[in-house]
C-alpha cells in the first residue's frame, strides 16, 4: 500500500526539463494526483492525448488551455475536465504557474 499522506516537499520530481517540474503526489487504487509547475511564461505543453481521464485544477498563474480544439484562459481556482483520449495542451501565460492534475486510472508511465 502506498503512503496515505504525502509531504510534497519531500517528493523528487519525475520530470524537470526547465519548462516544467512535475511531481507525483498521492496515489492509490485507480487514482493519482500530480503537481506541475511551469517556471517561465511562454512554455508550451504540446497537444497530446492518453487513455486516462484527467481533471486539472489551477493553483497559481494562468494557462491558455485547449481541449479538443476549444481554448480558454484559466487561472487560480479554475478547473478543466479532460475525457480519456481527448487531445489537449496548454501555453503558459505567467511565470510561476502551478497546476494540480488528477488522473484515473493512474498514469503508469509517470512511475517509470
Amino acid at each position: 500500500m502506498k503512503d496515505l499522506f504525502v509531504d510534497h516537499r519531500g517528493v523528487r520530481p519525475r520530470l524537470d526539463n526547465g519548462d516544467m517540474v512535475q511531481k507525483v503526489l498521492a496515489r492509490g487504487g485507480k487514482l493519482m494526483l500530480a503537481e506541475t509547475a511551469f517556471p517561465k511564461k511562454g512554455a508550451v505543453l504540446p497537444d497530446h492525448s492518453h487513455d486516462h481521464e484527467q481533471v486539472t485544477y489551477m493553483v497559481k498563474g494562468r494557462l491558455l488551455f485547449s481541449v479538443e480544439g476549444v481554448s480558454r484562459e484559466i487561472g487560480p481556482g479554475d478547473s478543466v475536465y479532460i475525457p480519456a483520449n481527448a487531445v489537449h495542451g496548454a501555453r503558459v501565460l505567467e511565470d510561476g504557474t502551478v497546476a494540480v492534475d488528477a488522473f484515473t486510472p493512474q498514469r503508469e508511465d509517470f512511475l517509470e
